[in-house]
């Protein structure tokens, strides 16, 4: 009992972590725009905030598992909190376009890094029985950071200024570093040596490892790769919303703003109800629904002609997105050894990077010589094409392993 009472602790903890880290994701996210575009006048500069990220992981995800599997990853998420924290406090203090690009870039290469790390300390930490329920809760902490973080930001803006805003978001990763240094280290020995540095025919070695390990479990690493497939064509058509909203849809900025709202209702309620049920309902269940539904959503959202029809479809996509979500991650737990999840994860990242870039670029180009409504219709239907054949891997996957 009492094992148990300190297993739900530490989980309570981590979850205080992750949505404090996720509130101040919105902060960061908000007030930076706001403080490129006040600066630059230039859409255009805004746009590159958004091609740093993919563009931090294609320069750190070939290595940083190598680092991510051999050291102890509560120390590294907490060396990378504060990193982060002290990075984004610098911004308010630049003056040069250049070198905040410069700043966000290394933020953004530390957070590439996080997300793997974070991934496996949670593995280890969260007992089997145990993770369904918190990987559903996750996703109601981060869907409320949907909600509140945005809230929050305007709320700061008020108060003060987006350069204030800053400061509070640095002080979040202060804090999400604080509450991770409460938690138990699960690794108490690291298998690399302090003075070890990543070498060339270390990551060579890694990368084999992975490659070998995808090959030997081909139905896993399809599901994944299908999996993250879905999300790079989300991701792509998702750079066309605004103008489809607003140039297609002919929709106001207060519409444009309420069909936002819209999903983060989607997302909160998908989060609640998922966090209610998802231990009666089956990994291979929660993905297949998740992700069908997900894409319906999509296509629905690009065959409307009105408010109520888009906001549906929004809706729709965003609810189900919780179940699609919280499958992926309790499939990815239970089939991914922690030994090596942090080389699998930033390669995979890695390749899913170079995938968003591609693909936004090609829907982008598409975009100004077809029609925007044609180019969107198109993007759904190969998602929803996708999740088909997910969901039929899904199925195999749970027949052929007896899984949940």
């Amino acid at each position: 009992m009492n094992r148990t009472l300190m297993h739900w602790k530490n989980s309570l903890l981590l979850l205080l972590g992750i949505g404090i880290s996720n509130v101040g994701d919105w902060i960061y996210l908000i007030a930076l725009n706001l403080i490129v575009l006040d600066m630059t006048h230039s859409p255009l500069a805004v746009t590159v905030l958004y091609i740093l990220k993919p563009a931090a992981t294609l320069l750190t995800n070939f290595w940083s598992g190598s680092l991510i599997d051999r050291l102890s990853k509560r120390k590294l998420m907490i060396v990378l909190d504060l990193l982060r924290a002290g990075l984004i406090a610098l911004l308010p203090s630049i003056s040069s376009m250049f070198f905040i690009f410069l700043v966000v870039f290394m933020i953004n290469m530390a957070s590439s890094m996080f997300n793997p790390a974070s991934m496996t300390y949670i593995t280890k930490l969260t007992p089997p029985n145990q993770r369904k329920r918190f990987n559903s809760l996750r996703g109601l902490i981060e869907s409320g950071g949907f909600l509140i973080g945005p809230a929050i930001a305007g709320l700061l803006f008020l108060i003060g200024s987006p350069m204030f805003a800053i400061y509070i978001n640095a002080l979040s990763f202060v804090l999400s570093g604080l509450v991770t240094l409460l938690l138990p280290d699960v690794e108490r020995r690291t298998r690399v040596a302090f003075g070890e540095k990543i070498s060339l025919k270390m990551i060579k070695m890694d990368w084999r490892v992975v490659i070998q390990f995808s090959l030997k479990n081909s139905l896993i690493m399809t599901i994944y790769f299908l999996f993250s497939c879905i999300m790079v064509m989300s991701a792509a058509v998702d750079s066309l919303e605004a103008t489809f909203a607003k140039s297609v849809l002919d929709l106001s900025n207060t519409s444009y703003g309420f069909l936002v709202s819209i999903a983060g209702a989607g997302i909160a309620s998908g989060a609640l109800i998922n966090s209610i049920f998802a231990r009666k309902i089956s990994i291979s269940i929660l993905i297949q629904i998740g992700s069908l539904f997900f894409s319906f959503g999509y296509i629905l959202y690009s065959v409307s002609h009105s408010f109520s029809v888009a906001a549906t479809g929004f809706f729709i996509l965003s609810f189900f997105l919780a179940f699609a979500n919280s499958g992926f991650l309790n499939f990815y737990q239970k089939s991914i050894p922690t030994q090596i999840m942090g080389r699998v994860g930033s390669l995979y990242d890695l390749i899913e990077a170079v995938l968003v870039i591609v693909t936004t670029i090609v829907i982008g180009l598409a975009a100004e010589y077809l029609s925007i409504r044609v180019v969107i219709i198109t993007g759904t239907i190969i998602m929803l094409f996708v999740a088909l054949l997910l969901s039929l891997f899904t199925r195999s996957w749970a027949k052929k392993s007896n899984n949940e």
